[in-house]
């Protein structure tokens, strides 16, 4: 298991952007949004919508994927 970011792109609201994550957060992220039964742009564009400008996209989707698996566990 690799511990480097790999950047994806993601459509937030019609709007390409990249995002790096690590590979473990990435297959996260991809669980979470099939879940809940939703697209992974979705998803990225809900917790976008609800981050601190301040917040960069990426820090922000491992604090909503992280939050997810604790409030499961």
């Amino acid at each position: 298991m690799s511990g480097r970011p790999v950047k994806r792109s993601l459509t937030l609201r019609g709007h390409r952007t990249s995002v790096s994550l690590e590979d473990a957060f990435w297959r996260a992220f991809r669980e979470i949004a099939k879940e809940k039964d939703i697209p992974i742009n979705v998803l990225a564009g809900d917790i976008d919508a609800a981050r601190d400008p301040e917040t960069g996209l990426a820090s922000a989707i491992r604090v909503y994927v992280l939050t997810w698996y604790r409030r499961k566990g």
